[in-house]
């Protein structure tokens, strides 16, 4: 644990504390930085700064990016997440993440239509009761812990693997923007862009690499190091492809909530004496 948590949720998407609770919980980890990155959101982040006013804690302004990149080879779109941390001009991100939430609100209500399709039992208004009567905070987490609450599916994994993950009938695209244009806003914002998880998207090694490769060519500043969960090997992979494509390094825990344990608020990976940290930029 070295006090730094660049990637975490709170409930203004689908985590499970305030961004409030989220500040006093880092707090008593012993976390001095800690980012706020929801989905598609920055609408918790001033609640987290006022929480930790006098308090010794640096909240980070950050969002965790819905975007896609393609090989041209294949012309198959990939989807993948960056993150955009400590923008000292936001406007820019912002207008993005208007038409987000858009495209965020609309995919739920056509996920939840599809699914009275399978289920004959109509969801909507339900999962929207969990974000306060906004849609475009609605994310399949929500909509798959409805179906675990109403007992469609035994186990919040079940959802994902019968409805709501790629190949499935209730499955969505997001369709955001382009890794490319993600990370010219984000850098319009005057911040950094970060590639958040890259061994957690499903992909081979080769598609892998490629990503990052692409990433690098595309101006982004750093990728996020493998969790500690994860296998020795995906994380030489990682250190390898991220010295070739001379990134930076973020660590974040993907902090959701108790009803993620796997993904424990401050738990995150050690940093390599020759690796240069993102934050340091801060």
């Amino acid at each position: 644990m070295i006090g730094v948590d660049l990637h975490t949720h709170s409930n203004i998407s689908d985590g499970r504390l305030s961004p409030e609770m989220l500040v006093d919980a880092a707090l008593a980890k012993g976390i001095h930085t800690l980012a706020l990155t929801d989905h598609d959101s920055m609408d918790g982040v001033a609640r987290a700064q006022l929480a930790a006013q006098n308090q010794a804690i640096e909240i980070v302004p950050g969002v965790e990016i819905s975007s896609q990149w393609s090989r041209p080879s294949t012309k198959k779109s990939y989807a993948v997440h960056i993150v955009a941390l400590n923008m000292q001009a936001p406007e820019p991100l912002e207008q993005l993440l208007l038409e987000q939430k858009r495209v965020r609100a609309a995919r739920a209500e056509e996920i939840c239509q599809r699914l009275t399709t399978c289920i004959q039992k109509d969801i909507y208004a339900d999962v929207l009761a969990k974000v306060e009567q906004m849609p475009e905070r609605i994310t399949r987490s929500h909509i798959a812990q409805t179906l675990l609450e109403q007992g469609v599916v035994k186990r919040l994994q079940q959802a994902f693997d019968l409805y709501l993950k790629q190949g499935k009938k209730a499955y969505v695209p997001f369709v955001g923007p382009s890794m490319a244009e993600t990370i010219e806003i984000i850098h319009q914002s005057q911040g950094y862009a970060v590639l958040a998880h890259p061994t957690r998207y499903d992909l081979s090694a080769t598609n892998i690499r490629f990503m990052l490769e692409l990433f690098a060519q595309c101006g982004g500043d750093a990728a996020e190091l493998p969790q500690r969960s994860e296998p020795a090997g995906t994380r030489q992979m990682m250190d390898c492809l991220i010295a070739q494509n001379q990134l930076k390094v973020s660590i974040g825990s993907d902090f959701h909530g108790e009803h993620m344990p796997w993904l424990p608020l401050g738990n995150v990976p050690a940093v390599k004496d020759d690796q240069v940290g993102i934050w340091q930029n801060f």
